[in-house]
């Protein structure tokens, strides 16, 4: 009788004692959000369709801006871009040949002409000078003046003639309709080759950023898509916290704020900035729009840690998020 008295006291006293437990006050709890790391993987493709002939990475090695990633056949493109090279060539000389005027040699015979018009023309100049001169005294006569008068005439037309065909054989070959013709097609041709260049450069792939190779797409020997993706890359300041709000906590978060992240053995002061905020609220699950239930909702919210914290984060780590402001908010338990 007494054990039984005992057994009933203890169970009365274990009683009060979770019941005052249970409803003794308690003071307010830490605001906190759960979340998890999450990434903008960068996929890296080839423009244009073709075959897969070597990829320079594996999964896990760390690359830096435009080192090398993979290679497709290039022998298509390459041809194609000597080819245009080629045809520029051709181009620019037919170009310069129009420019150019005559040849060497026949600019010399022109010149070798023009100096001796002018030397037979100051030949009779002097004959025609000195014989006026005697004309006075009689020993030259007025006829033999006249005839040197239009033999200097004559000469002078003549050294007029040599001028022109001088200039005629050191000006441009082609018409200006025809230069300007060439000229554009030149132009033409330069972009054409600049395609050819650009396609095949394309071929080869070099990395658009920094990071870790998170996976490889493709490999060796298969036809691809242009777009097709061969490589992911993780660029560490592509690494951000995803973390769900509730709606009754909305209030707590904006567009700039600093949040304290924390997950296991990641170092005590790994922070983030608050970077997007969802317009609409997910729910847990479909409930009733109704005041009593509309703590159901929450806000995705999404924050940004610095650099050198985004680092030690891995995408899919989960981790709870806190607001940083010095009087940080508390909820009631």
């Amino acid at each position: 009788m007494r054990r039984r008295l005992l057994l009933a006291l203890a169970l009365i006293a274990a009683g009060l004692a979770g019941w005052w437990i249970w409803l003794r006050p308690q003071g307010p709890r830490q605001v906190e959000w759960q979340g998890y790391a999450d990434a903008d993987f960068v996929k890296v493709g080839p423009t244009q369709a073709g075959l897969l002939v070597a990829v320079h990475v594996r999964r896990g090695d760390k690359v830096v801006k435009s080192e090398p990633l993979f290679d497709q056949d290039d022998a298509n493109d390459k041809a194609a871009m000597e080819q245009a090279q080629r045809q520029l060539a051709q181009a620019r000389d037919q170009l310069a040949n129009l420019e150019n005027g005559g040849k060497p040699t026949e600019i010399a015979q022109a010149e070798a002409n023009l100096a001796d018009a002018e030397a037979s023309r100051d030949k009779i100049q002097a004959d025609l000078n000195r014989n006026r001169s005697l004309l006075k005294t009689g020993a030259a006569t007025a006829q033999l003046v006249d005839q040197e008068e239009a033999d200097l005439r004559s000469a002078d037309a003549k050294v007029r003639v040599a001028q022109a065909a001088l200039a005629q054989v050191r000006a441009p070959i082609g018409r200006q309709d025809e230069i300007k013709a060439q000229s554009q097609a030149v132009d033409a041709l330069q972009a054409a080759l600049a395609m050819a260049r650009w396609r095949y450069d394309q071929r080869h792939v070099a990395a658009p950023a920094s990071g870790v190779v998170a996976d490889i797409l493709a490999e060796p020997g298969e036809t691809l898509a242009a777009g097709a993706p061969v490589v992911s890359i993780l660029p560490p300041e592509n690494i951000y916290m995803r973390f769900f709000v509730p709606e009754t906590e909305l209030a707590l978060v904006h567009p700039g704020d600093e949040v304290a992240i924390l997950c296991d053995s990641c170092r005590p002061d790994l922070t983030g900035i608050i970077s997007y905020i969802a317009p609409q609220a997910e729910y847990t699950p479909p409930v009733i729009y109704s005041e009593s239930t509309r703590a159901k909702f929450v806000f995705l919210v999404e924050a940004r840690p610095k650099r050198e914290f985004a680092a030690l984060l891995n995408p899919g780590q989960p981790a709870t998020v806190r607001p940083m402001a010095t009087n940080a908010p508390t909820a009631s338990r």
